[in-house]
């Protein structure tokens, strides 16, 4: 009998130990996983080699440059997948990022341009971007945790300055912005607990929108911001401005502004900060003042690790990418399909050296802000204002002081230690 307990003492120290093996590989893999959809590229160079447009089963990952400009330029095949969800977010209605090609996509396109104009970047935009920076980082004395700092911090005050938005806190409106475009545009999985939060955050948006609409109509100011731009489109009786219309397109715009700033702020810098030679580069042009070529340095770098891999669409009907090409794939319709804008600023057939770090390249291998109809509204915000909120910073000598934390899809936290 005592034999036969150690035998069966044994064997459950056995089976432990094979558990612990087995949990200890399943966590190794997990981690390899998230590694890969974190830092992707090296997966991409292989299939740009062996399998460009890799279909598997009702999803196409389209990895070449020209593929990926291709597809994005087929709007009207390769359609936006967003649409229904973003109804869902305005309570009803859809907002221009959702909708295909129509007249309603033009009228509200061409509404909101007239509202937010190129002219207010480098008078208005620019120099409150500078000016709210460079009061946060000298706050911070000799340490700074970038993301819950600075890169949240200041889109968030100027959406509030500029939209004429002020919201209850800049940390409500970047948590509501986060939770509706995770929802959104990375949920690929219909998390329950992602949409519930999103939807909880609309309905939150909503309300304070609805609000603040008719307190500036009730109270009007003379502010000149985008709400009362777009008020005054309505006293002019123009389509699509109408106060529902004012308050979806508003939403659909705040919800991009901060979570995808404060995002690719902190991953171009966790991305010098690997880099010393081109972090010091970035602190020298930062201290000369060559915005120009700051600008270079930040984007450069976030194409090591850019706001999100690609971007998603779905196949309106077969198509045959890369036709008359030894590559040609028909991607069916119904395919979900990912143009890879990663990859294809790391092709070798179109990016010299694509995997050293250069501030010279050109202009048009760009494709942090997508291609096509939807290329980003704020694309040309966002090429000043993502290195102006880093540019306090990078007058300084950095350290790091911790690793970059994400909450999801988003960072969380990126401290550094400021050395003089």
């Amino acid at each position: 009998m005592e034999e036969h307990g150690s035998l069966l003492g044994a064997l459950e120290r056995i089976g432990q130990e094979l558990q612990a093996d087995q949990q200890s590989v399943m966590a190794f893999l997990d981690r390899l996983k998230q590694h890969a959809i974190q830092y992707p590229e090296p997966i991409f160079a292989v299939l740009r080699r062996v399998k460009p447009t890799l279909i598997v089963k009702n999803f196409a990952l389209v990895t070449r440059f020209e593929d990926v400009q291709e597809v994005l330029m087929r709007d009207e095949i390769f359609q936006v997948t967003y649409g229904e969800k973003m109804r869902i977010m305005t309570g009803g209605s859809d907002f221009f990022l959702g909708m295909q090609d129509s007249p309603a996509y033009t009228r509200d396109v061409s509404n909101m341009r007239s509202v937010v104009r190129r002219e207010d970047i480098t008078e208005r935009i620019v120099p409150f971007v500078a000016a709210q920076a460079q009061g946060l980082v000298d706050a911070a004395g000799p340490g700074i945790d970038v993301v819950t700092q600075l890169t949240k911090t200041v889109p968030a005050r100027w959406v509030a300055n500029y939209f004429g938005c002020p919201p209850p806190s800049d940390e409500e409106l970047a948590a509501w912005g986060s939770a509706i475009f995770r929802y959104l545009f990375t949920d690929l999985t219909n998390d329950p607990a992602v949409g519930q939060a999103a939807k909880t955050a609309a309905a939150a948006v909503r309300d304070w929108l609805d609000r603040t609409i008719a307190d500036r109509k009730t109270n009007p100011n003379g502010n000149d911001d985008v709400l009362n731009r777009c008020l005054a489109l309505q006293k002019a009786n123009v389509p699509g401005m109408d106060d529902l219309g004012i308050r979806n397109n508003l939403l659909g715009l705040l919800t991009g502004a901060i979570p995808t700033t404060s995002k690719c702020c902190t991953q171009a810098l966790d991305e010098l900060l690997k880099r010393p030679d081109a972090l010091e580069g970035a602190h020298q042009a930062a201290l000369a003042g060559d915005d120009p070529l700051l600008a270079s340095y930040v984007f450069e770098a976030l194409r090591f690790n850019p706001n999100n891999p690609g971007i998603f669409r779905l196949a309106a009907e077969d198509y045959v990418v890369a036709k008359g090409t030894l590559r040609a794939t028909k991607i069916p319709k119904g395919t979900t399909v990912l143009p890879a804008t990663q990859s294809a600023m790391f092709d070798e057939c179109h990016v010299e050296a694509p995997h050293e770090f250069r501030t010279n390249r050109p202009p048009y291998l760009d494709m942090h802000f997508g291609y096509g109809m939807h290329t980003c509204f704020g694309k040309y915000i966002n090429r000043v204002q993502i290195p102006g909120i880093l540019k306090p910073l990078l007058k300084k000598k950095l350290v790091r002081a911790g690793e970059l934390q994400y909450d999801g899809p988003f960072p969380s936290s990126l401290k550094v230690r400021i050395t003089n």
